[in-house]
């Protein structure tokens, strides 16, 4: 629906007026380092609570049951230990729900570890102004995966209010903790029954659309060898030599499921990877290793099933088993676990085209943004099959867990102001 060219200069104007808050939000959230499964992942739950309470909406907390919603036959996996979880959702009514349609921004504050302090040039947990080829911005743990998209998100809700907007469906507001390990705080939020006509996540996705991601698997490899004295290596098994043929096997295996690509996915030089992140192996250095022991991340189709793709990879292995003298008799063995992300395809041409002209409009006339997958996991998958969903936002995800990850301040106003556009158009106005 045509928006009203006075009430979208009026949200585009507060939402210009926002940026210093923005910033100084950011720096608060960046402050707080809520890596996956430490205390202070309740505590940016707690925080982002707080500032949607104060900016109007009516919020909603409750401790997540994780030793129910962790044991439940669809639970996507977790892959570090929790002794507790915080669900958030904060709601601003819409005025005339009866004529507006609802919209969730789903947005994560747990972010990963910052790695080697060496990396970083200043403490990753402090925001720090940086040069993002050659344009403003923040640098800082969480600052583009993915608290500017979040922040930006409730910027733009500050804007409409600031305007004397109101919208007519509701908008909420969902601030979840561990999706970087398997999507435990997204399953909760949908375990408490919060839907909506549509839904938005603002992921770092270059400030493009994205209404799919491929699938993200870990699994863990259980080679093994049979220990002797290294002088006498010959007459062991060395279960780090029997790794090379699965390593052959599994990179024939990446090759082919990359062949034919869903057309999405083509944007990819590798849309489906297959990796492998950890080895360990042995446990002194003059023996001969009878255990290696490797873990890795195995991509997953778009509409491919998980079970399907799991069994593409066993295969692979089992082959290798059947060729090898040794290995027939102790075979190498697949196991599942942590973050367990199927692929994601959302349906959602009409929130695409929302977001599009939305897009558009807050970069003054600039060009569309692109519409493609993702190659990794994400949460959209969880949200999906219940409601149209799309992930835009700030920064380029290959910052996102590297060193000095950042995001462009342009980026973050552009997503504020287009997101105002959207709240305003896909709820509609009281």
């Amino acid at each position: 629906m045509p928006l009203d060219p006075d009430m979208a200069a009026a949200a585009l104007d507060a939402a210009d007026r926002t940026s210093a808050d923005a910033l100084d939000l950011l720096a608060d959230l960046v402050r707080i380092p809520s890596i996956g499964g430490t205390p202070a992942e309740v505590e940016a739950q707690r925080a982002v609570a707080a500032v949607l309470a104060a900016d109007g909406f009516a919020v909603e907390t409750w401790d997540l049951d994780l030793a129910r919603l962790t044991t439940a036959a669809d639970f996507p996996g977790m892959e570090v230990a929790r002794s507790s979880g915080l669900g958030v959702l904060a709601t601003r009514p819409g005025a005339d729900p009866g004529h507006g349609r609802s919209l969730l921004v789903d947005g994560h504050t747990d972010v990963v570890p910052p790695g080697d302090p060496e990396a970083w040039p200043g403490d990753p947990f402090t925001l720090r102004r940086v040069d993002v080829d050659g344009r403003p911005g923040v640098a800082g743990r969480g600052t583009c995966d993915m608290k500017a998209g979040l922040v930006a998100a409730i910027m733009a809700a500050r804007a409409l209010r600031a305007a004397g907007i109101d919208l007519a469906g509701d908008l909420l507001v969902a601030p979840v903790s561990g999706e970087e390990d398997g999507g435990l705080g997204t399953y909760a939020l949908l375990d408490h029954g919060v839907r909506a006509d549509a839904c938005v996540v603002p992921e770092p996705t270059s400030l493009d659309i994205v209404p799919a991601n491929g699938g993200a698997l870990t699994f863990r490899l259980r080679v093994p060898g049979r220990a002797t004295h290294a002088s006498r290596r010959t007459e062991g098994v060395s279960a780090l030599e029997k790794l090379l043929p699965v390593l052959a096997a599994l990179e024939a295996l990446e090759a082919r499921r990359n062949a034919d690509v869903h057309p999405l996915m083509r944007r990819w030089p590798l849309a489906y990877p297959l990796s492998i992140g950890t080895v360990h192996a042995g446990d002194w250095a003059s023996t001969v290793p009878d255990l290696l022991v490797a873990e890795g991340r195995f991509g997953v189709a778009l509409d491919e099933s998980v079970d399907a793709a799991r069994a593409e990879l066993e295969e692979a292995v089992a082959e290798v088993n059947a060729v090898d003298p040794f290995l027939r008799e102790h075979p190498v063995t697949v196991q599942w676990w942590g973050g367990q992300f199927a692929p994601g395809h959302s349906r959602a041409d009409d929130l695409v085209d929302a977001v599009s002209r939305s897009h558009v409009r807050a970069g003054d006339g600039g060009p569309a943004p692109e519409v493609y997958g993702g190659p990794y996991g994400s949460d959209l998958r969880l949200l999906a099959p219940v409601m149209p969903t799309v992930q835009y936002g700030p920064g380029d995800a290959r910052t996102a867990h590297a060193p000095d990850e950042h995001v462009a301040l342009e980026d973050l106003r552009t997503v504020t102001r287009a997101l105002a556009l959207l709240y305003v158009e896909h709820c509609g106005t009281a």
